[in-house]
């Protein structure tokens, strides 16, 4: 089988080294994939939101599947022209993806259904949100609507910052035609927990739970990034919460997606907060993770490209999703700087033991060199039975791999590890 696999970051070449785990696959092509895949996959130099030139590019090959894997194609429709043209795709339609292409709608559909999440309000009107922001409780969370690369999301501790996100997203269009509307949200409290699930639009299977780290810095100090590490399982999503969750978050989002005449197939990912009052849906994704993906498919057990295939034909519910019970971590490498300005091209070395656990989100390859060419430049992943195995083996493993000007975080899995020790 031809395989294509829109996008270009770790995620991607996570998905890439599991799906080339299945005999039938002879070709794998990523669009526009990076430098750090050329070993794994074909990259091509074509945008992951050129749609036209995806779908030319798909009939051209003779693709037998593709996966749309980034958040954009997808809300662009990438799924449906390719379906139009007769090319399987992974991943959930145009009208399906607006879960989290629009933060209103899902909020909307959320509070229709009965989903439990924070209480929130909508504005499209900055003068009517900043006389809103003068009473509501502090803190608060102001989002922006659409997508706006991760970023759109701002916890305001004070309400002068809270004017302050007001302003930036609706008056100065920070992340443009995504801030014409905002939600203003509850502030929930707990620990958060990231859940991946494949699902037919009938059937849902949860893939193994896990625990992101967003700031930049050891401790959770420093600026949200879009993820310097994670683990997995998360030792906060027990076996009464995932039930919960199944119960009152996963099965009735599926169904209310259905209800809407918006059926989702693809990956369904929910960010939960444990709260004092349960689990509750903090976003939607209409994809899989960064980094979340790069320890949750390590640990897969079953075929990667048959359930996705199961998904595209709704028969889910006749495929096996199995997981191994151990733990994985990932630690991202990135250059200095990031999330803000940093410097690219340098020398990126591998040593070839380790190279099967090094999933390349920033990388390009010129004259035989790997260059860092990106924020997030790679992620190293460690696999263990324990949780502090993985730990162990993650940061054993980064140390074999080197470029100028890289920095990462030194305590991923420290919040893990304590919360196991704790339930002790």
């Amino acid at each position: 089988m031809k395989l294509m696999v829109v996008g270009g970051g770790g995620r991607e070449h996570a998905i890439i080294k599991k799906l080339k785990e299945n005999k039938s696959v002879t070709e794998i092509y990523a669009l526009p994939g990076n430098g750090g895949m050329a070993d794994d996959c074909i990259p091509v130099a074509i945008g992951a939101k050129d749609i036209d030139a995806i779908v030319k590019f798909a009939l051209e090959k003779k693709i037998d599947y593709a996966v749309v894997a980034p958040d954009d194609p997808l809300v662009l429709g990438c799924v449906d022209r390719l379906e139009e043209v007769g090319i399987s795709s992974f991943g959930p339609r145009k009208c399906a993806a607006i879960i989290e292409g629009s933060k209103v709608f899902s909020k909307n559909l959320m509070k229709k259904y009965g989903i439990p999440t924070a209480s929130y309000e909508v504005f499209e009107n900055a003068t009517e949100a900043l006389s809103y922001i003068e009473s509501c409780p502090i803190p608060t969370v102001i989002k922006a609507d659409g997508l706006a690369l991760g970023k759109g999301v701002i916890i305001a501790t004070d309400r002068e910052m809270a004017r302050d996100a007001v302003r930036s997203i609706m008056e100065d269009r920070k992340f443009g035609d995504s801030g014409s509307r905002i939600v203003v949200e509850e502030f929930l409290t707990g620990p958060e927990v990231s859940v991946l699930c494949f699902t037919d639009g009938k059937s849902i299977k949860p893939m193994v739970s896990s625990m992101d780290h967003k700031r930049a810095k050891d401790g959770d100090e420093g600026l949200n990034t879009g993820g310097m590490g994670t683990v997995a399982p998360n030792p906060y999503y027990t076996p009464d919460i995932a039930d919960r969750c199944m119960n009152e978050i996963f099965i009735p989002t599926v169904d209310a997606m259905c209800r809407e005449d918006r059926e989702f197939r693809g990956c369904l990912y929910f960010g939960l907060m444990i709260t004092p009052n349960g689990p509750k849906v903090i976003e939607y994704n209409c994809r899989f993770g960064d980094p979340e993906t790069q320890v949750v498919l390590p640990l897969l057990e079953s075929d990667l490209l048959d359930i996705m295939m199961a998904t595209t034909n709704q028969t889910l519910d006749k495929c096996e999703v199995k997981f191994a019970n151990h733990s994985a971590c990932c630690v991202i490498m990135a250059s200095e700087g990031y999330p803000e300005s940093y410097k690219k091209g340098y020398e990126i070395t591998i040593d070839p033991a380790v190279k099967d656990s090094v999933y390349v989100a920033g990388a390009a390859l010129e004259n035989g060199k790997l260059l860092t060419n990106g924020g997030r430049v790679l992620g190293v992943v460690g696999t263990d039975e324990t949780l502090e195995g993985a730990i162990k083996d993650a940061y054993s493993k980064v140390s074999s791999v080197h470029f100028d000007n890289a920095f990462f975080r030194r305590d991923i899995g420290k919040r893990a590890m304590k919360a196991l020790e704790d339930s002790q």
